[in-house]
């Protein structure tokens, strides 16, 4: 059976036309469009909308068309579209990464800004006292035991004032740790 035998049984809508042709060129098909892309399961899905495009458009095939000819042009065109098509995700995404990235840092700014705020307000509500010690052990990074001395308390005084200081301080700012736990 010549080109033209097959090329007219397949416009005629003959099955077996086209399932000759797909047994014969699918796997040609599916090289060409992966010799262009190094993806064999792309490829394969490309050479399988290009077979399904050939049943679509068979009537209006050109007479003297050359079956494989048709085929791998279409398999190149879909492998090179396909990859421009990736191409331009790729920007897309590296834009849209952009845009959102200084939305983000403005929302982590302004979190920092009210977590600030929350910390000054919260030690600042502390007894005169617990403050002190609070502030000198973690403004001056103070031990425990100069802290001491430098007050005249004991160190005992100096580890419940800082006890108190810390769970005042986790009362106050619990919103604040509830939200860094999500």
């Amino acid at each position: 059976m010549t080109d033209s035998d097959v090329l007219a049984r397949l416009r005629g809508g003959d099955h077996t036309a086209f399932d000759a042709i797909f047994r014969e060129w699918y796997q040609p098909v599916v090289r060409a469009a992966n010799r262009i892309l190094h993806e064999p399961g792309v490829a394969e899905e490309l050479a399988q909308d290009v077979f399904l495009e050939l049943w679509r458009r068979r009537e209006t095939l050109p007479d003297g068309s050359s079956i494989p000819g048709y085929l791998l042009q279409a398999a190149r065109n879909r492998a090179l579209n396909h990859l421009r098509h990736l191409q331009v995700r790729r920007k897309t995404q590296v834009f849209v990464e952009a845009l959102s990235e200084p939305a983000e840092q403005a929302d982590a700014e302004t979190q920092a800004a009210e977590l600030d705020v929350a910390i000054r307000d919260a030690i600042a509500e502390l007894p005169p006292r617990t403050r002190e010690v609070f502030l000198m052990s973690r403004e001056r990074n103070l031990r425990y035991s100069e802290i001491a001395e430098e007050l005249g308390i004991t160190v005992k005084a100096v580890e419940a004032n800082m006890s108190r200081a810390l769970r005042q301080l986790r009362e106050k700012l619990s919103p604040f740790l509830a939200r860094a736990d999500r």
